[in-house]
């Protein structure tokens, strides 16, 4: 393993002008995030879908309360998406073999303030099984000068894209589960030891903290293609080798496609050319190759993708008042609020 070294701060696509400043949180209610569902159920099958609305409720917790008050066993209860204890959030959730009568029971939970039920089908709600989330947020304590500085961020975040980083609760309090993850990479004895949920999420914590360097490096131009990249088409998610980065350019500013940057695995291609020499020397800091990178990838049995450097912000909407400025938006599934508001706010 590396020894710990100091990393840099995320620089912000918005850089040049200064944030508003402020705080979030303040209460559950200025952090109001509602999933948007893929599909809806069929009307048919033993899994009934329902969805949940909570306040300082985490889902984890969530499904927890609902597997002891419905008495459905917890591998038997699915989520698209993780979303925050510390917020107002809306989600489905499949209960197999759960009766809706007995939902009447969560009544007495207060963190849980509504229950909806959708349906049946046939199968599991998987991770990632939605659409995208809604967010209505709130920042207090912005500064005098908000009015100003909103309208230009949003203006170039809507234009050019959001960077698509990961959000810094992956990485904990101290910002370091990517290094206990880059231990586990080369020493299969430390990974028996480790049970499979906890093992991968460590994992993946590398992932991601090496797809912020590959942001980091390319933020200033994330609207950009350059040779060797990977694009990706925002309708299905589908990815390819960009053969012609003219004739292709034309497609990202209309934002029908973006640029990549690898999450390793043993399915997911590395960038080449001066795309791929990006990826190398962020891979490099850390002690690492594509091959190394690929190789542990299999042996830890996770596949890798490729994720967008940006993403699109949608359904824009803000207001001021006095101190307090109101954001609501979309932002496409595996997208992190955070990225929005470290541009506006200028803070992490």
């Amino acid at each position: 393993m590396m020894a710990s070294i100091s990393e840099p701060p995320l620089p912000y696509l918005t850089g040049d002008r200064p944030g508003v400043g402020g705080s979030i949180r303040a209460e559950p209610e200025d952090f109001q995030v509602e999933e948007r569902p893929l599909y809806l159920p069929s009307g048919e099958g033993e899994h009934l879908y329902v969805r949940v609305t909570k306040r300082g409720l985490s889902t984890p917790d969530l499904v927890g309360k609902l597997a002891d008050t419905l008495g459905v066993k917890r591998m038997h209860i699915g989520v698209a998406g993780l979303k925050d204890a510390r917020a107002v959030t809306s989600q489905m959730v499949s209960l197999l073999g759960a009766k809706p009568e007995l939902l009447s029971r969560l009544q007495c939970e207060p963190r849980i303030l509504k229950v909806e039920v959708l349906g049946r089908h046939r199968h599991r709600l998987r991770t990632g099984h939605h659409a995208g989330n809604g967010f209505r947020l709130t920042i207090r304590g912005v500064s005098t000068q908000a009015a100003g500085i909103v309208p230009s961020v949003l203006d170039e975040l809507v234009r050019r894209g959001v960077p698509n980083y990961f959000g810094p609760q992956r990485q904990g309090r101290d910002g370091a589960n990517y290094q206990i993850g880059l231990a586990l990479l080369t020493d299969p004895a430390r990974r028996a030891e480790m049970g499979k949920s906890k093992r991968l999420w460590y994992l993946h914590t590398v992932q991601s903290h090496l797809f912020n360097r590959i942001v980091a490096r390319r933020v200033a131009h994330l609207d950009r293609l350059v040779p060797g990249d990977w694009a990706v088409k925002h309708v299905n998610g589908a990815c390819f080798p960009v053969v012609d980065v003219a004739a292709e350019q034309s497609r990202v500013e209309s934002f029908e496609i973006s640029p990549t940057g690898i999450l390793f695995g043993p399915r997911a291609p590395w960038a080449t050319d001066e795309a791929g020499t990006i990826e190398r020397e962020a891979a490099a800091e850390y002690g690492m190759t594509p091959e190394s990178l690929t190789q542990a990838g299999t042996a830890c049995r996770f596949r890798g993708e490729r994720r967008p450097l940006r993403i699109p912000l949608q359904e824009l909407e803000w207001g001021i008042d006095g101190d307090r400025l109101t954001l609501s938006f979309v932002l496409p599934a595996g997208a992190y609020a955070t990225s929005v508001l470290r541009e506006i706010m200028k803070s992490d």
